[in-house]
């Protein structure tokens, strides 16, 4: 019995040994290799070649009399990217499997029935990616947008099939699911509107610092590119504790009103500073109560008064 169990171990390491050594094997081994090494080198030149056709028939699309918005060119473009991407790796990966003797057929179509199984539990994925598919389609936003959505506010960086990332001005990158997107707020479609409030001392003449301010915003145009139209002077806006509130706005393109708004307060204290016209500052007025006075009757404080007056 010993015997037998020997003579079974030794056969089955001598098999092994012959499988090791020969030269079938590490010729279908190495031929393999240099197979699957070819496909990825491929798979790498034709991502490369494909993005580049796909940008170059952008940029001859944009030279055509009838154009996309830019927004709608990038997110295509994005878009266009990814699925390129998505099909080019799974052809190389299918390529690798039949190259392995793997039957790709078969593999697809058990795939083809385990996908309609997880199908009916995947719902959440099949939201995500239709609803991708109409932000597109609608135009809802694009790349490089300023949305909010939720509690993010930022640039909008990619659009996929199934997230969207939003990167805020202080750096984090927000990924949120398209099917979870019930509600955007788009900044970067129509023009926007830069209002800055300037505050005068009670005791300065308010025409002079309007008509002050007037001749300041009829030249801004000239100077600042972004604005749309020349700055409108609506007026006193409020009239404060120590200051007359007035009201300057601006219409300007797209998501360029914070800056306007600081150049505007800039010019507008310069020009201010050079005409004498005081902007105000904080002020308290402090009385002293008189214990006795206020301790008198009513007829004696009167009687007081006039006598003072």
């Amino acid at each position: 019995m010993a015997a037998t169990t020997t003579d079974d171990v030794k056969k089955t390491v001598d098999e092994t040994v012959d499988k090791i050594i020969d030269n079938d094997l590490w010729v279908m081994l190495g031929t393999n290799a240099i197979k699957i090494i070819a496909i990825m080198l491929i798979t790498y030149i034709a991502l490369k070649l494909g993005r580049t056709a796909i940008r170059n028939v952008f940029r001859v699309r944009s030279k055509a009399p009838l154009k996309f918005s830019e927004r709608r060119e990038a997110t295509l473009l994005k878009l266009l990217e990814n699925v390129l991407t998505y099909v080019v790796y799974f052809i190389s990966l299918m390529t690798i499997l039949s190259t392995l003797g793997i039957d790709i057929k078969g593999l697809i179509a058990g795939a083809g029935i385990v996908g309609l199984a997880i199908g009916f539990g995947a719902q959440n994925l099949v939201r995500d990616i239709i609803t991708g598919f109409f932000i597109i389609f609608e135009d809802q936003f694009s790349v490089g947008d300023y949305v909010r959505v939720g509690s993010a506010e930022g640039t909008v960086e990619e659009i996929g099939l199934r997230t969207t990332k939003i990167k805020s001005w202080t750096g984090e990158l927000h990924i949120f699911p398209n099917g979870n997107i019930t509600e955007v707020t788009n900044f970067s479609i129509h023009n926007s509107i830069a209002v800055v409030d300037v505050s005068i001392a009670y005791e300065e003449n308010i025409d002079e610092a309007e008509k002050v301010i007037q001749d300041l915003l009829v030249t801004l145009p000239q100077k600042y590119e972004d604005l749309v139209n020349p700055p409108e002077l609506l007026g006193v806006q409020t009239l404060g504790a120590s200051d007359v509130v007035i009201r300057i706005v601006a219409e300007t393109v797209p998501m360029r009103h914070w800056y306007i708004a600081r150049m505007m307060r800039k010019d507008v204290k310069a020009v201010l500073d050079k005409h004498g016209i005081e902007i105000p500052f904080p002020r308290m007025v402090m009385y002293s109560r008189n214990e006795d006075f206020h301790a008198q009757p009513y007829h004696d404080k009167k009687r007081l008064g006039q006598e003072e007056g």
